[in-house]
């Protein structure tokens, strides 16, 4: 597990521009979606990972209770899977010509649709009424790279808790471009994996200064379930 350390300097400076430690902490469960990126064997299963990354694994049981906390109080779970092919090589020569030749072609064959690479991890429990959500970018909100927005955006969902990995890369992109497409965007701070704590704890605290919030899986737990009895609150005074 990532040893987190966000250093009550940050804290100071977000509480003295936004009012609070927790701008987003009085969410609406219901408008809320918990988005899982890249939680794939491509990055988590030794074999066959072609980038793994050994505290993914570590950060499947935070997925999992949030996961669970999330339907128990009416949000949504979306896993994005991280998806490529030779399409990717058209659409996307840039990177490609970043990685090089070699790593490109281990990478579409982990990451192609089919292959045991694109598959999710088996410990994380997905239900039935999840949506699976592929992207071919980073961001799963760059213009084109997945339908994320538009579905999230079609069951009024203003909200997302962003978990995965890897956390300086797919995690932070996904949530900043969240944000700039006007939604309330928030990383677990215990559910997001990276390489080393230094590149985890660096996008923490940059997405904490300038894009949203950061929580604890246990503290957005929490916010889920007060927003959970608020609504029933609020149905026993229209019934009574």
């Amino acid at each position: 597990m990532h040893t987190i350390d966000i250093p009550q300097s940050v804290i100071d400076r977000v509480v003295r521009h936004r009012g609070r430690e927790h701008v987003y902490e009085d969410l609406d469960a219901r408008r809320t979606a918990l988005i899982v990126i890249d939680m794939q064997n491509a990055f988590m299963m030794p074999g066959v990972a072609h980038v793994l990354c050994h505290a993914a694994r570590d950060i499947v049981p935070a997925i999992n209770r949030l996961a669970q906390a999330t339907r128990a109080a009416g949000g949504t779970v979306v896993w994005v899977k991280n998806t490529f092919g030779t399409p990717s090589l058209q659409s996307w020569p840039v990177f490609h010509a970043m990685t090089g030749p070699e790593r490109t072609k281990v990478r579409i064959e982990t990451m192609a649709e089919g292959a045991i690479g694109h598959a999710l991890w088996a410990d994380l429990e997905v239900q039935a009424s999840d949506l699976i959500v592929q992207k071919d970018r980073y961001s799963a909100f760059v213009e084109g790279a997945s339908p994320l927005a538009g579905i999230l955006r079609e069951r009024a969902i203003d909200t997302l808790l962003v978990t995965g990995t890897v956390t300086n890369v797919c995690c932070d992109s996904t949530a900043r471009d969240a944000m700039m497409q006007n939604f309330r965007a928030v990383m677990i701070t215990d559910a997001n994996a990276a390489h080393t704590d230094e590149e985890h704890n660096a996008a923490l605290i940059a997405f904490y200064l300038a894009f949203g919030d950061i929580m604890s899986t246990d503290f957005a737990i929490q916010c889920l379930q007060r927003s959970s009895e608020r609504v029933g609150t609020r149905l026993e005074q229209d019934l009574s």
